[in-house]
């Protein structure tokens, strides 16, 4: 049974339509990354998925539990870290995660509440009032109400969107080790060195659609294969290499520019075609492409 099951989801908001079919499998055990640009239907679907929305045709589900028909259940299985700091300001953090915990029905959970306090580095603030807190530290409290139910299933919209580098290694610790003791984590992020760094699986949404859905390492190698970095001496970049530039911006620079190859192969039919054309190379790096490459290749509409 699948953690998360999203059947042919469509919603419209008056003329925009947010999600066109959405369809995916998020396997138990998972660490899956949800990506696209901004309006591209990420936060519209993690809505409709932790049941604060309703879609307007298809349906999901959270281990087999209906988000809409078994909401109860649903809700019980997912934790979800939103991207807006949404907080009471009256109570303290401790005050804040048992409240939360309360709202699952669960009592005497101070030893749980200690231990994600501890691992998110919010001890030293347990009795601090939640509007004294600085952004970074409103976020962390973010996630630990998320987890004060140790739900199997963690949703985390945008989670280190502006937010300092220790508090994104400390929770990236801390919510890879949940992982690795079985949760399931869905990730939505602009930083694609976290994606790569962390997803086993990506889907890419543009436009309200799944644009790509595989394995983190078998879409960077389908996709993008290998780049060569190739900076000249002198010359130009011949006019049968121009396709070949990721980034179209170098064209207008000179100079430097990185190529598109499939493999190694074809590193010398470059040089060729340099060395034809006059250009002198100064300088060659062979790198293998990332997650960044793939994103901004799908998005443009390249395959």
């Amino acid at each position: 049974m699948a953690a998360i099951q999203v059947n042919h989801v469509e919603k419209s908001y008056k003329d925009l339509k947010a999600l066109k079919g959405v369809s995916l499998s998020i396997e138990e055990g998972e660490f899956f990354g949800l990506l696209g640009p901004n309006g591209a239907g990420k936060t519209t679907l993690i809505s409709i998925i932790a049941g604060l929305n309703r879609a307007d045709a298809g349906n999901v589900t959270v281990h087999g539990h209906d988000t809409v028909t078994d909401y109860r259940q649903a809700r019980k299985l997912l934790g979800v870290v939103p991207q807006e700091l949404v907080f009471d300001p009256f109570f303290t953090v401790r005050e804040t995660l048992r409240m939360q915990s309360g709202y699952y029905g669960l009592k005497n959970n101070d030893a749980w509440i200690d231990e994600v306090m501890h691992h998110l580095d919010l001890t030293g603030k347990a009795d601090a009032n939640m509007r004294a807190l600085s952004g970074g530290m409103k976020r962390r409290v973010l996630v630990a109400q998320a987890l004060v139910h140790k739900p199997p299933v963690i949703v985390l919209d945008e989670p280190t969107a502006g937010v300092d580098v220790e508090l994104r290694q400390t929770l990236w610790k801390f919510i890879s080790q949940l992982n690795r003791d079985g949760h399931t984590v869905v990730l939505t992020t602009h930083y694609l060195e976290e994606a790569q760094a962390l997803c086993n699986r990506v889907a890419m949404l543009k436009a309200g659609q799944v644009v790509a859905l595989d394995a983190t390492a078998a879409l960077i190698r389908r996709i993008s294969g290998s780049q060569l970095v190739v900076q000249l001496a002198s010359g130009k970049l011949p006019e049968s290499l121009m396709p070949l530039v990721s980034h179209p911006e170098e064209l207008m620079a000179g100079r430097k520019y990185t190529l598109r190859i499939n493999d190694h192969s074809e590193v010398e039919p470059v040089l060729a075609a340099l060395r034809q054309s006059g250009a002198v190379v100064e300088d060659m790096q062979l790198q293998q492409a990332d997650l960044e490459d793939v994103f901004i290749q799908i998005m443009e509409g390249e395959k």
